[in-house]
């Protein structure tokens, strides 16, 4: 065994881009075993570390927490304090940005505060990616990752949007030193960043997104609800352009953080290793004993019969009981580079909704910085 893999399982906080080794979105199961078992380790051994108050403190957000994570928005949800300074106008396009290299920065923030909460900022970037992509309306062409809309009210206001402030802040360190990207390709490769140095898989990019003003944010309500069932969940995907296969490949990305009730109203990762990008939400929603669980606030949520810290949203299990989305649950649990492959290719197709591209941007395939 390498000897900072070595040490690295040894230890009880763990950075998990140390242990991402290289490789293609294949292979998958033999590159996430050290990844994996180290952020189980860390998650078993340490108990999240708690914020403060005000919404000031980065880790009270929870990986996901606000919102309840990339997938769903939360009637439970308590509105918080918005954090950033909206930024009005349209960044000025310039050639020749080292994308690589913003990726590059982007990465090394992603573990520069260990405290926070699981010991990375990566997962509350997918989930900034994801919510800003996940508004697109195929019918009226408005809303998704163009335009980054988010930066300004009402949409920064949304309850599905609580806590993104802090997300948005900590891109702003990044945009003041490449000025020229626009937020929404900032934003988006974030994302792609955060999925890969997690141990995800590579994700293709393209630049090409244009920052909007305020006049066109999207209105509330597009991101799905965590309470409600299985057709609700069809409905506000099926507006975006995906098939049920594709909701649930994206479904897997909550292998990635955690809830928390001041947040979302819900509480607890979906797995016990939340800063692992792999394939063992889907284990664990297929094989796993799962009773109901009276929340403080009055909702409720799914738990692990056997470890009550680990959670499952309602609409979640609503979409495993239901025969079509279920047959894909059960394959991605057993094949983990199918799950890689074909999130790759939704995710990217996420990304990109409502994208005015030309045809001939270059796509990008990021290096990981373990490569």
């Amino acid at each position: 065994m390498n000897p900072l893999r070595s040490t690295l399982l040894k230890s009880t906080r763990v950075n998990p881009r140390a242990l991402v080794a290289s490789g293609s979105i294949l292979g998958a199961t033999s590159r996430i075993g050290g990844i994996r078992a180290a952020g189980m380790r860390g998650y078993s051994t340490e108990a999240p570390k708690k914020g403060g108050s005000g919404g000031l403190v980065f880790l009270t957000l929870a990986a996901l927490g606000a919102g309840a994570g990339y997938y769903y928005n939360s009637t439970q949800t308590i509105k918080t304090k918005t954090l950033s300074t909206p930024t009005t106008g349209k960044t000025e396009k310039k050639k020749n940005i080292d994308y690589q290299q913003v990726y590059n920065d982007i990465a090394e923030m992603l573990d520069e505060n260990s405290d926070y909460d699981d010991g990375s900022y990566g997962p509350v970037l997918v989930r900034l990616a994801w919510h800003a992509s996940g508004t697109y309306d195929k019918d009226t062409k408005t809303g998704g990752s163009n335009g980054a809309t988010m930066r300004f009210a009402p949409e920064s206001k949304h309850a599905a949007n609580n806590g993104l402030a802090i997300a948005r802040d900590l891109m702003e360190k990044i945009h003041a030193k490449y000025p020229e990207i626009s937020y929404g390709d900032l934003w988006t490769l974030a994302g792609v960043c955060a999925v890969q140095e997690l141990g995800g898989p590579t994700i293709p990019w393209r630049a090409g997104r244009e920052d909007a003003f305020e006049t066109s944010c999207t209105p509330d309500g597009r991101l799905p609800d965590a309470g409600k069932k299985a057709d609700h969940i069809r409905d506000v995907f099926y507006r975006m352009g995906f098939n049920d296969q594709e909701i649930v490949a994206l479904a897997g990305a909550h292998a990635l953080g955690r809830c928390h009730p001041e947040r979302s109203g819900f509480e607890g990762p979906w797995q016990e290793a939340p800063t692992v990008f792999s394939n063992e939400y889907f284990k664990a929603i297929s094989t796993r004993k799962w009773v109901k669980k009276d929340l403080k606030n009055g909702g409720w949520q799914w738990v692990d019969k056997n470890n009550t810290d680990v959670m499952m949203l309602p609409a979640e299990i609503a979409m495993y009981n239901d025969k079509e989305f279920k047959k894909y649950f059960d394959l991605y649990a057993k094949d983990e580079d199918k799950f890689f492959k074909d999130f790759a290719a939704v995710f990217q197709k996420l990304l990109e909704l409502g994208v005015p591209f030309k045809g001939d941007e270059k796509v990008y395939h990021f290096k990981r910085t373990t490569e």
